[in-house]
């Protein structure tokens, strides 16, 4: 039973930080693709970032490039979520999510929000900027 959860989330100052995680258990594919997606009140959901752990490549949004860094060591480390330079429209519900396809899925479903389309997700954990 494959099982992502998030950790890490909380309250914090424009301008601040803060670090998300996400443990995955139950696989131990070593290549795929893990992205964060977020979603705030009232707004449609966004794709943050993505990782392929097979090469490295990284992703991002253009509204949070040069501030949020995803990584992950090896597909049996914790996927993180470093966020600095925090903005208030940074608050949302922050969702980890793993995809086993072609990289190609994973993108699309970055690009469009459609955490849907990946094969597993979290539930979430919130993070509130003021």
């Amino acid at each position: 039973h494959v099982q992502l959860v998030e950790s890490g989330g909380g309250s914090v100052q424009a301008g601040g930080s803060l670090r998300l995680s996400c443990a995955a258990s139950g696989y131990t594919y070593s290549s795929h693709c893990m992205a964060w997606f977020r979603q705030a009140p009232g707004k449609e959901r966004e794709g943050v970032a993505a990782i392929n752990t097979g090469g490295g490549a990284t992703y991002y949004a253009d509204s949070v490039k040069g501030r949020f860094t995803i990584s992950q060591d090896n597909a049996k480390n914790p996927l993180y979520l470093q966020m600095n330079s925090l903005k208030p429209e940074d608050t949302a519900m922050y969702y980890c999510a793993a995809d086993l396809r072609p990289l190609r899925f994973c993108l699309d479903g970055l690009r469009t929000g459609r955490i849907d389309w990946y094969n597993y997700r979290g539930q979430g954990t919130q993070v509130t900027v003021s």
